[in-house]
């Protein structure tokens, strides 16, 4: 099994629900990325998404967006996001870490690093720095069969996203590519916006649930224990972005891995009052 399979088994036999904090890479201090990772993980997160900073996001509202700039204008790039990965792995080998980003990011590593009709540098060299899955927002599953088939074959998990909007005929076609997990975006718009509707959720996911094979994962609106409790009851796993890029903003140097790590644990303690619990 995938690293992100491997946990989610041991998830589902503990009784216990993921908890899967983003960060943009780079962002707010380029040499505290690595730090944040490795810190989040001890704290209980148990997959790690990795933002790749673009400047034309379609779905990050303003908060993922700032902190994307504000990478950008630090020159953090893809080859910079796998040497965070590479110092991550080298200090930690179990906890799975998935690339959240855009299509652009990736097609123009392939093109300065080298690609054939049947490669993919992305995904070579993805797959030697130790990712475990790769989302990318502007992949829908029916135009990117081949790049799905080139990850899994390096043992890279596809991982898409699913909305209030999705048909089922959208879900049959995640369910019939996706691995990992599904990281369901449970509010119309973009990350960080509006108010999050559990009831909403919980009709959703059962939907969902019926077409797909991996876990499901929610994410987009949730900022607190109390939201996270409310989602976890319903689904695999917590997905929490907006919130902690805001937090961590906001962070000295010296205090943005404790800050960060503190959230995470708050967060990790509150899901754990679940265990046992049946989703």
């Amino acid at each position: 099994m995938s690293r992100i399979a491997t946990r989610f088994h041991a998830l589902k036999k503990e009784g216990r629900k993921a908890l899967i904090p983003y960060i943009t890479a780079g962002d707010p201090y380029p040499d505290a990325t690595v730090e944040l990772m490795l810190a989040m993980a001890e704290a209980g997160a148990d997959v790690i998404e990795l933002g790749v900073p673009f400047s034309d996001p379609m779905a990050d509202g303003p908060v993922i967006q700032k902190a994307a700039e504000r990478a950008l204008a630090k020159k953090i790039g893809m080859v910079q996001v796998l040497d965070y990965v590479r110092g991550f792995r080298a200090r930690n080998t179990t906890t799975p870490l998935v690339l959240m980003g855009y299509a652009n990011p990736i097609e123009r590593y392939d093109q300065l690093h080298g690609a054939g009709a049947d490669e993919s540098a992305f995904v070579r060299d993805a797959a030697a720095a130790g990712v475990d899955g790769v989302l990318v927002v502007d992949y829908p599953p029916e135009e990117c069969e081949a790049f799905a088939a080139r990850l899994k074959a390096k043992q890279l998990d596809p991982i898409f996203l699913l909305a209030p909007t999705s048909t089922e005929q959208r879900m049959k076609d995640v369910g019939r590519i996706a691995s990992g997990y599904v990281y369901y975006v449970s509010l119309k718009g973009v990350t960080g916006a509006g108010h999050l509707d559990t009831d909403a959720v919980a009709r959703m996911v059962p939907r969902i649930q019926a077409h797909v094979q991996v876990p499901v994962g929610v994410g987009f609106g949730i900022r607190d224990a109390q939201t996270a409790i409310a989602v976890a009851r319903v689904s695999d796993a917590v997905v929490i972005g907006s919130r902690i890029v805001q937090l961590l903003e906001t962070q000295t140097r010296d205090n943005v891995v404790p800050a960060a790590a503190a959230f995470i644990a708050e967060i990790r303690a509150a899901l754990d009052t679940l265990k046992g619990a049946p989703a």
